[in-house]
């Protein structure tokens, strides 16, 4: 028998609906339903008040006392936490102890042109701004960024003085001069790339001295308090604490979990998120066992986004612990790697932070195959060169990463950059910015390439990436206000520029191109003039060496793709080519993702080339959440998204095919892939072709072949969860506690906000939650007593909306025990 609206209507199956929301034993439950039945109640109301009044007990709190009661029911955990914690309220219950410290914002020089009061001896705030402690290795650091400094120039400029020979007037006219200082720029950008893989090649072949590693005689890790954090803002919440349930698990097999604690530090606003975030913690918790391990908590103010969210965490909690390993919503971490990490930070006092390489795992479309692939095969050689040529002034990519916290909060709070426009205010790509202060204290920052066990999701689209990478620009052009920023260390200041190219290289390869089909066109549209100079006795003949062109560009596809066959060559040399489907689907795979990654480099040159200009004329972008679970674009949005780029690859094509044929088919690979770009999004996000390719052992990783318990425990526990939104808050008796106890004791309010607020929850019930638009959900959520008196006034009601009986019908639970009433 199913549910029905006449059984939850009277007084009876009103109760037992009423404790189907309740995690209670039977015994318990039997209890307070003979209570409610010995009282006779003639209504439902009645018999509610009844329930109510038996939950109560013998309590003088009243209301408060019943509240308690129904947390105490579902989740008995939380109420001995509250009662460990002392007071009266749950708001605490969810978090440890404070133990408050202070985190000022560190000194930078922050605008770059005041590095000419250098040479005014009566600035007396640059002599406050902290000096930089030097790195133990800094000579060997600056022995190996200057050897880098000359494999970069010497090719660089050998290969822009052969492309000058190639070009009709040999540079002598002011438009290829700048064709050639764009060149120029773009040849080092690469070499930089390239000499960074071989340097990763060596190191993962040979070795390196200089890996920071663990020592047998260091310091037990007993002592070594760890905080594991999370700052999250609107995630796929059961994606989220699946993920940290699976490193809580993998924790616990390694037997020291105890020197670990879990923080969700949640930023999220929309209503439906906030329900989803609380229950899905509560139950975590109750699962794992883990009220007094891993804590919520969520802030009623998103002030400097994550890393305002990561300095809240230190202020309030940082004097509890020693370290902390930061995570994103989509990190997952092996419990072996993380101990690996605290034992290597105690092993190394003088450490500040300790960087993994993240591998890219789970999604199934192809274009997030194709990246988890390249991530596994070239990912940690790429790393392993960026240990080689920083050491100890590497790199923080913001998550998967451990930090020791009293230094950190000593000289990495971030400023607020002053002025107006996109490069001001908060410091967005707040990351390498923390590196940078950590190394100016004297810490030393390392890439620790060594470590498996660290993983991430990509961008399922190219969309979705496009996206993700708007906000990254934004960020990291941001930092050409913080390059001349007093006293930090010489090789972050060359990862601030490496960080300005990452997107600006785009905008220059884009002018670089458009110059140059400028030139080609000009030469073929105007007459030439052979005696340029007055008086000249013999003719200046312009001059085109196709042949030397060819050379260039097979010397610069060499620099581009060796680095991917000489990873590939790693793994077949080292007898791994099994756990990546054998050596021909090894092979086969890396063409793929070399293919791909040429059509998809003219997109995104044009993307970042308009996200660059976008940024530098002051248009702000929104830094909301990413989407990470797989998701197939559809034609039009692909088409609408693209459409520009595709009316300028034919006008451009149109122009060159006209002018200069002989210049067009240079250019081809350029515009053909920005013209077909919306055939590429589409099939790149499909999920069955990635599914496809798994299954026949292309662009699979070790990971798949044989996943890592951690790997297989995410899925396990996402596909358990238990969704649920606003609505659960207001009607689940549970949630709805849960939720009452954690916003804290009634607030005094302004007349005219009480008002306001009554009328919210006057407007809810009658018109249930689809009356409240998100922001008066969320006004709602925040006021703890007309959300409990929004509950009460349901439950009591004569007869349940619609709207409530529905969403009670989905409750399995609920439909037995109301049947057993009818």
């Amino acid at each position: 028998m199913s549910c029905t609206n006449e059984a939850i209507d009277t007084p009876l199956g009103r109760v037992d609906a009423y404790l189907s929301g309740l995690n209670l034993a039977s015994a318990r439950r039997r209890e307070l339903r003979a209570a409610v039945a010995a009282a006779a109640p003639a209504s439902t109301t009645e018999a509610i008040a009844r329930l109510y009044e038996a939950l109560a007990g013998d309590g003088d709190e009243g209301a408060e006392a019943e509240l308690a009661a129904r947390i105490e029911a579902a989740y008995p955990q939380l109420a001995q936490r509250r009662h460990a914690i002392g007071g009266g309220g749950y708001r605490g219950a969810s978090m440890p102890r404070l133990s408050r410290w202070s985190m000022s914002p560190a000194s930078m020089d922050r605008r770059p042109w005041r590095f000419l009061g250098r040479i005014m001896p009566s600035m007396e705030r640059r002599r406050r701004l902290p000096k930089a402690v030097p790195s133990r290795l800094r000579n060997i650091v600056r022995l190996r960024q200057a050897f880098l400094f000359i494999l970069v120039a010497l090719p660089a400029a050998g290969a822009t003085f052969y492309m000058l020979t190639t070009l009709p007037h040999q540079g002598r006219s002011p438009l290829e001069a700048v064709i050639l200082a764009l060149a120029a720029l773009l040849f080092a950008w690469i070499l930089v790339g390239f000499w960074t893989a071989m340097a990763g090649f060596l190191v993962l072949w040979r070795g390196d001295k200089y890996l920071i590693s663990a020592d047998d005689a260091a310091p037990a890790a007993d002592h070594a308090r760890t905080a594991i954090v999370m700052p999250i803002y609107e995630e796929d919440v059961a994606r989220t604490f699946a993920g940290l349930a699976a490193i809580y698990e993998s924790l616990k097999a390694t037997g020291r979990l105890g020197e670990f604690d879990f923080f969700v530090l949640s930023d999220s606003v929309k209503p439906d998120t906030i329900a989803a975030e609380e229950r899905t913690w509560a139950e975590t918790c109750r699962s794992l066992d883990a009220f007094d391990r891993l804590f919520y908590r969520r802030r009623r103010a998103r002030v400097k986004r994550k890393s305002g969210n990561l300095a809240d965490f230190c202020r309030r909690w940082g004097g509890r612990y020693r370290y902390m390993i930061v995570l994103d919503a989509d990190s997952l971490m092996v419990g072996a790697t993380l101990t690996a990490m605290v034992d290597r930070m105690q092993a190394n006092p003088s450490v500040g932070l300790i960087q993994t390489p993240p591998t890219a795992v789970n999604r199934s479309s192809f274009l997030a195959r194709v990246q988890q692939f390249a991530t596994r095969v070239y990912g940690r050689m790429f790393a392993a060169g960026l240990h080689y040529w920083h050491l100890d002034n590497a790199h923080y990519w913001g998550h998967n990463a451990i930090i020791r916290i009293a230094p950190f909060m000593a000289h990495c709070a971030l400023p607020r950059l002053p002025g107006r426009g996109a490069l001001s205010g908060e410091i967005l790509s707040h990351d390498f910015v923390e590196a940078a202060l950590m190394r100016r204290a004297g810490w030393g920052v390392y890439i620790a390439y060594d470590l498996p066990g660290s993983y991430e999701e990509v961008p399922p689209t190219l969309i979705d990436e496009l996206g993700r990478d708007r906000r990254w620009c934004q960020g990291n052009i941001q930092h050409l206000r913080l390059l001349f920023s007093d006293n930090l260390a010489p090789a972050h200041r060359a990862l601030f520029a490496n960080g300005v190219m990452a997107y600006t290289s785009a905008a220059i390869w884009f002018v670089f191109l458009v110059l140059s089909s400028t030139e080609a066109v000009l030469e073929a549209i105007t007459t030439p003039d052979y005696f340029p100079s007055p008086g000249a006795l013999f003719p200046s003949w312009p001059v085109w060496q196709p042949i030397w062109a060819v050379s260039l560009f097979c010397a610069t596809m060499v620099v581009l793709f060796l680095p991917k066959i000489l990873g590939m060559a790693m793994i077949i040399a080292r007898r791994q080519q099994k756990d990546f489907g054998g050596v021909g689907n090894l092979i086969g795979s890396t063409l793929i993702e070399i293919v791909l990654t040429s059509l998809l480099a003219p997109v995104r040159m044009l993307s970042h080339t308009l996200f660059v200009f976008t940024t530098l004329i002051g248009k702000q972008v929104k830094w909301n959440s990413q989407q990470r679970a797989d998701a197939q674009v559809p034609w039009l949005a692909a088409l609408r998204f693209h459409l520009p780029g595709m009316l300028l690859a034919a006008a451009w094509g149109a122009v060159l095919y006209i002018y200069t044929p002989g210049f067009f088919p240079w250019l081809l690979p350029i515009l053909l892939p920005l013209f077909f770009a919306p055939v590429v999004t589409v099939i790149t996000s499909r999920v069955d072709i990635g599914v496809w390719m798994r299954n026949n052992g292309l662009q699979l990783i070790p990971e798949e072949w044989n996943p890592p318990t951690e790997l297989r425990r995410v899925i396990e526990i996402e596909a358990e969860a238990v969704a649920a939104d606003f609505a659960d808050v207001v009607v689940d008796p549970g949630l709805a506690a849960l939720h009452v106890g954690l916003q804290g004791s009634p607030r005094r309010l302004d007349p005219e906000v009480a008002r306001y607020r009554d009328e919210l929850a006057q407007r809810a019930l009658d018109d249930g939650p689809d009356g409240l638009n998100a922001r008066e959900q969320r006004d709602l959520l925040a006021d703890p007593q007309r959300l409990d008196w929004l509950h009460r006034a349901l439950w009591t009601a004569e007869t349940l909306p619609d709207w409530v009986v529905a969403r009670l019908q989905r409750q399995p639970a609920l439909t037995s025990v109301t049947a057993s009433a009818v």
